[in-house]
């Protein structure tokens, strides 16, 4: 929080999405691996007592098939930046670190491109422009929307840019 929006209060507001600003890409990745749609079970959303939007969130989430999906977002880290995401399963574990940068499959570093995300996200943009074509993908969005909705709150302390 500190580090990419400081000063920006828009994001403790209502519809401001607080920790899901960032959360929401995890989701993104994961309703792009799992082959059936994500539904949120329970939350658990801890709100800083000066805020409207959680800080923090612990969610459970399935699919039709009852796979057990947890989500942990902790936007509170003081100025230390920390993004993380780590996929446990039946195979291995694969973590993604430094906003993707950093690659690893059972502790085993991986080589990743050297490109970076966002070349290949403009090449995708450059191409929908021209095919006069659009792809939107909104169950991350509802997944948000599904923790405010069903999500207990919990006050914090208040947080301080």
């Amino acid at each position: 929080m500190r580090k990419w929006h400081p000063g920006q209060a828009w994001i403790w507001q209502p519809g401001g999405l607080g920790v899901f600003d960032p959360g929401i890409n995890a989701l993104s990745i994961a309703t792009h691996l799992l082959p059936r749609p994500l539904f949120v079970e329970s939350a658990q959303l801890r709100v800083p007592d000066n805020c409207q939007s959680p800080i923090a969130a612990s969610i459970k989430m399935s699919d039709a098939r009852h796979l057990d999906i947890r989500a942990e977002f902790d936007f509170d880290h003081g100025h230390d930046e920390l993004w993380s995401i780590e996929i446990r399963c039946a195979e291995g574990t694969l973590r993604l670190d430094n906003g993707g940068a950093l690659l690893s499959i059972d502790g085993v570093r991986q080589a990743v491109s050297e490109e970076g995300e966002y070349a290949a996200v403009y090449r995708h943009f450059q191409q929908l422009i021209a095919d006069k074509a659009s792809d939107l993908d909104l169950q991350p969005l509802r997944l948000v929307a599904d923790s405010f909705f069903v999500g207990s709150r919990t006050l914090v302390e208040p947080f301080y840019d």
